[in-house]
């Protein structure tokens, strides 16, 4: 209920905003949902997500979105800006029984006008391959849940890959599947293949080549999500111990990062953080000037790296016979349980306390630009020392993690352990031979009642506790004093129940909250029509 002095402003639901770049504008003809568009009773549920794919079809509207509300999945055409979303006609739709799908991912390199690759995780532990083009199940991995009886957090193919795919569980496991191989009929047997710091990776010993091909074993509590880089090479991982760990994939080498700011603007659980890669912007001479809609740059963000690495050339040249300074002002998004939407730039100065500003600003990279892995439960936003990141593709359906190896020394890796990992996370990257899918569940199986405790007899590595006493006030975890303190440009309440997800793509903002409405949110100049327009 409203309250005096303001208190029904800051309770209304806010339907644009406006920012330094223009107005963003929700557009109403644009919202997907549930066909019959029933209040849903969200309580217990597990969290709503949204994944994107581009089909590359000619028709101009290639664009493919997967969204699950309760135990159901959906699957739409996305008109985005342009046209009203047709909420009658899903291109497919599956109801499940005794378990609730939890997160999903296209296979973006596999996907074509006539078939697409869909994983989809599911609360008692079990991965689920589906065709929603052809209306067709292939696999169900986990199927007797011997590998993890866990819920599935979050689940994502390796990027370059046709068959490997990685799975994590609030067990605090994660395990990599080859969509080729199948699970075995009794729970595996590991063996230790590396260890370090609050981390383990086993392998699996078996006579033949079975899933899971690897076992993480990270932090301490639940996986809450991880991310991979856009090359693959590096993953990030959000524990429920509140720590960011990024590691190489092929290495399994762990990367200290160290905090850079906080954020001040939530007021509850923060679900989600994204990096805006279209609205970061590159600024000549005074650092405080505005030029979002530099067409050099601009340009640079839609259209790729083969061109962003030209400029970037360019800009190098430049900055070698030209004195004036160029900087850029990383702009990132979050969402939270508060309902709130928050908008933040993130400054060199931020990025670069203790170096001259204006070498700083010539020695940045202009295109890096990816985000944090979702999930994480605070503000805070971390980088691996002075690194720069990569561009965020319009087709990912969650933000990539801020991993790199730039200015971080390299070591020697021990060449039998590398080798090892090598071989399962290389393996059949670039094999294209044709999938033989197997028909042996129905489209709509039914996986009857499971109870979604956690297996403690996999838990074969004791995960190394941190003592609080010996990292607070250190790089690892910094006092709230020594971090420098972001407030968001803007703070905004743009839902009734809690957000899951924050989607930025070229020409809107995607959020979706746990009632299950999917908005879009027009950027500026991207609207063509009027809101109310619905043809």
């Amino acid at each position: 209920m409203a309250t005096e002095g303001g208190g029904k402003e800051m309770n209304e639901i806010k339907t644009q905003f406006t920012t330094r770049e223009g107005l963003y504008k929700l557009l109403p003809h644009s919202e997907y949902s549930r066909p019959n568009r029933v209040p849903f009773n969200s309580q217990g549920s597990n969290p709503v997500r949204v994944s994107f794919v581009n089909l590359n079809d000619q028709s101009g509207n290639g664009d493919r979105l997967c969204f699950n509300v309760g135990r159901e999945l959906y699957f739409y055409i996305y008109k985005g800006v342009r046209k009203a979303a047709d909420l009658s006609k899903p291109i497919d739709k599956r109801i499940y029984k005794g378990t609730q799908p939890t997160c999903h991912d296209f296979n973006h390199l596999t996907a074509t006008a006539e078939s697409v690759s869909l994983l989809v995780g599911f609360s008692a532990g079990q991965v689920q391959l589906i065709d929603p083009i052809k209306k067709e199940t292939s696999k169900l991995f986990n199927e007797e849940r011997l590998i993890d009886k866990s819920r599935v957090t979050c689940v994502k193919w390796v990027p370059g890959s046709e068959s490997l795919f990685l799975v994590a569980h609030s067990s605090g496991n994660m395990y990599l599947y080859n969509v080729e191989h199948t699970c075995g009929t009794t729970a595996p047997h590991y063996q230790l293949l590396k260890q370090g710091e609050s981390f383990a990776v086993h392998t699996c010993k078996s006579k033949s080549t079975r899933n899971p091909l690897l076992k993480w074993t990270v932090g301490e509590g639940a996986l809450n999500e991880f991310a991979f880089s856009p090359d693959g090479k590096f993953l990030a991982c959000v524990s429920q111990d509140g720590f960011l760990r990024v590691f190489n994939f092929d290495s399994v080498e762990l990367h200290d990062c160290r905090v850079i700011a906080r954020g001040h603007g939530h007021k509850s659980w923060v679900s989600v953080v994204a990096f805006d890669p279209y609205t970061t912007s590159v600024e000549e001479g005074d650092p405080m000037e505005f030029s979002g809609s530099d067409e050099d740059f601009q340009d640079l963000l839609h259209f790729g790296r083969d061109r962003a690495n030209s400029t970037q050339s360019r800009l190098s040249k430049r900055n070698s016979t030209d004195s004036r300074p160029v900087s850029v002002t990383y702009r990132f998004g979050s969402v939270g349980q508060d309902t709130q939407l928050c908008l933040w730039d993130l400054t060199e100065d931020i990025l670069f306390p203790h170096q001259p500003l204006s070498r700083a600003r010539t020695h940045t990279n202009v295109m890096n630009a990816t985000s944090p892995p979702a999930g994480s439960n605070g503000n805070s936003v971390t980088t691996p020392g002075n690194s720069v990141l990569p561009p965020l593709p319009r087709s990912n359906s969650l933000p990539h993690s801020a991993v790199s190896n730039a200015g971080s020394k390299s070591s020697v890796m021990d060449g039998a352990i590398a080798s090892g990992v090598s071989k399962f996370a290389t393996l059949s990257l670039h094999d294209r031979k044709e999938r033989h899918h197997e028909k042996d569940h129905k489209r709509n199986h039914s996986m009857g009642h499971i109870s979604s405790k956690s297996s403690d007899k996999l838990n074969l590595v004791t995960k190394t506790k941190t003592d609080p006493a010996k990292t607070l006030g250190t790089p690892l975890c910094p006092r709230m004093e020594d971090v420098p303190l972001l407030e968001p440009l803007i703070c905004k309440k743009i839902a009734h129940e809690r957000l899951t997800v924050l989607i930025f793509l070229e020409d809107c903002i995607v959020t979706a909250c746990q009632e299950g409405f999917i908005c879009t949110w027009g950027r500026p100049g991207k609207v063509l029509f009027p809101c109310h327009c619905h043809s």
